[in-house]
């Protein structure tokens, strides 16, 4: 496998159009990286540019130590998955995995054993004989996926390959998908609009916005330590809720005036929120934590009007509002509500982050990568059972 770097790397289309801006990635050897950001953040951009597939404007790209800039796609010994099957349909599956390796004229022997070893991965050996006609969508997709690993790449590229299935495939992918880097151990690079597939399956996470890195970090770090409004708001599902507030003094006491209510700020945020006394900010809150309070609950709580219950079965999802600002809290499942009753919500005050108006950024002391803070966290890899759906295309 491969390590993969990314030093200054920047892609400016005809007509001064800037995809890419001074992109700095560092994907370590048998990594699991996602890069995850809405339509247009350059994600696929600077995916294409690892694969050769579109020129780099700035910057270099290293790939194994060695400078690919002006390396062909065909050189770089990379295997590339998009959302669609790229399987020929006149060809058995075996014909259909094989055929890269006999264009690079591998001995037959060998392209038994690669071919093989991969269906038996992939648990497909029962359809070698079959042609993509007579294979379920999931089954295409395995061959396509074997038909990258028989290549024995160095780097995984995967763009969107998820995107075409339904809600339940997509559950069983996701885990397959984290299976199968457990098993190749191969250094992965993942791209996806969709922040669930990318906490669920990345080692790191590289959020991107207009061109530009935003932050990078593990799953967990990214949650808990966002760096701007952004982050906060697009890491999590439901996303953070975003109120505005007033930083007022009160008795000697920093608070954070809604107009509706006033909550006292921990004193580890009191501090960090003083400079902004007379001024607005933005009070940031997770869903789960903006618990009900019960009426003998003894600690800052406020009142808000419920607008929509969402019952999810194992939680509830309760949108509220104040006289001007809204909100959603995630709730145990035996508390029963309906539109219109007024409830009253009591933050975990140390959970909630402050940021900037002006500058939209965190006023915590936070870290743009989180190797930079204490090293990057390696989360552990769950079990799944074993069934195969990912669209896959080789260079």
């Amino acid at each position: 496998m491969a390590k993969v770097e990314l030093k200054g790397i920047g892609k400016v289309y005809e007509g001064n159009v800037r995809a890419v801006s001074d992109a700095n990635i560092t994907i370590n050897d048998k990594e699991f990286v996602v890069f995850v950001g809405p339509s247009g953040c350059g994600k696929t951009t600077t995916l294409r540019m690892i694969a050769g597939l579109e020129d780099i404007t700035e910057g270099e790209i290293y790939i194994d130590s060695k400078l690919v800039n002006d390396v062909p796609p065909k050189d770089r010994d990379i295997a590339m998955v998009f959302q669609n099957y790229a399987l020929y349909p006149h060809m058995t599956v075996y014909d259909n995995m094989a055929f890269g390796l006999k264009i690079r004229k591998l001995p037959k022997e060998e392209i038994e054993t690669r071919v093989k070893e991969a269906a038996r991965i992939l648990d497909i050996e029962k359809l070698l004989d079959r042609k993509p006609k007579q294979l379920s969508g999931g089954q295409r997709q395995r061959v396509a996926v074997g038909r990258a690993i028989v290549r024995k790449p160095k780097v995984f590229l995967f763009d969107e390959p998820l995107s075409n299935l339904d809600a339940k495939l997509r559950v069983q992918m996701r885990a397959e998908l984290i299976e199968l880097h457990d098993r190749l151990q191969s250094t992965m690079i993942y791209v996806t609009h969709d922040q669930v597939e990318a906490m669920t399956m990345g080692d790191k996470i590289v959020v991107m916005k207009d061109g530009i890195i935003q932050q990078i970090g593990s799953p967990l770090y990214l949650y808990n330590n966002p760096i701007n409004k952004f982050v906060a708001g697009f890491i999590g599902s439901p996303p953070m809720n975003f109120m505005s507030v007033d930083v007022i003094e009160e008795g000697g006491q920093v608070m954070v005036d809604e107009g509706s209510f006033k909550l006292a700020p921990d004193e580890k945020h009191a501090a960090l929120l003083k400079p902004y006394i007379g001024k607005s900010v933005y009070f940031g809150i997770r869903p789960e934590d903006l618990p009900v309070a019960d009426a003998a609950h003894r600690g800052q709580k406020f009142n808000a009007k419920v607008t929509v219950v969402e019952p999810l079965g194992s939680e509830i999802h309760l949108q509220a509002t104040t006289p001007t600002q809204g909100m959603v809290s995630r709730i145990p499942p035996h508390h029963i509500y309906k539109h219109g009753d007024t409830i009253m919500f009591a933050p975990v005050m140390a959970k909630a982050i402050y940021f900037d108006k002006e500058t939209e950024k965190s006023i915590l002391p936070v870290k743009w990568n989180e190797q930079e803070a204490w090293g990057l966290y390696r989360k552990p890899k769950p079990y799944y059972l074993k069934k195969w759906s990912v669209d896959c295309y080789f260079l």
